[in-house]
């Protein structure tokens, strides 16, 4: 999958456009559907974040299809460029199917998620956010990374409501160095 991630990058840069998948040219397991993640970084740094959060497509479509957009498309970074690609750091996150929470308080909201292995998504009307289990690291604290996790959706830090929803999910997160994926490409290819 990190393979297929960065050819998807590497042929964006060359080709300003998303590759075409053959999905049956993969073994079954990337054939079935699964929503994705591909967070770019640099130097530790963010670069860029693409994800689907509701499977509808098959894993290795789902992973090109972000990779590029992660690389290309992400609103809050201009698009890669060729100087950057050989420092990038990609991560891929497989999600689980998100389950949705029952909660009548924010505590209850709290009680019922795990630091450093729940995501969370949280709706209200057209609002919407979520954060991956690895955001946990940045944000340890339960209360700071609902609070954060709010205002990231467009909603103040301290907003509640009886119409806000949330569920959540784990993840299989992987990721390495552009230069060791193309390195172990040479021999699966």
């Amino acid at each position: 999958m990190l393979v297929v991630a960065a050819n998807s990058i590497s042929f964006g840069l060359e080709n300003h456009r998303q590759p075409d998948i053959d999905v049956h040219l993969y073994p079954a397991y990337m054939r079935e559907q699964r929503a994705t993640f591909v967070t770019l970084e640099i130097h530790g740094r963010l670069r860029g974040c693409i994800g689907s959060l509701i499977a509808y497509r098959p894993l290795v479509a789902d992973v090109s299809s972000n990779a590029f957009s992660a690389a290309f498309n992400d609103p809050r970074f201009n698009p890669l460029s060729e100087t950057e690609y050989d420092k990038l750091d990609v991560h891929i996150s497989v999600l689980s199917p998100p389950q949705d929470i029952e909660f009548d308080s924010e505590q209850s909201l709290l009680d019922q998620i795990t630091p450093g292995i729940d995501g969370l998504i949280i709706s209200d009307g057209s609002y919407r956010a979520t954060y991956l289990p690895s955001v946990w690291e940045a944000l340890p604290d339960k209360q700071l990374f609902l609070s954060e996790l709010k205002q990231k959706a467009g909603l103040g830090k301290n907003y509640w409501s009886n119409t806000l929803e949330a569920q959540k999910y784990t993840t299989f997160s992987f990721g390495d160095t552009i230069e060791n994926i193309q390195k172990n490409a040479l021999g699966t290819v």
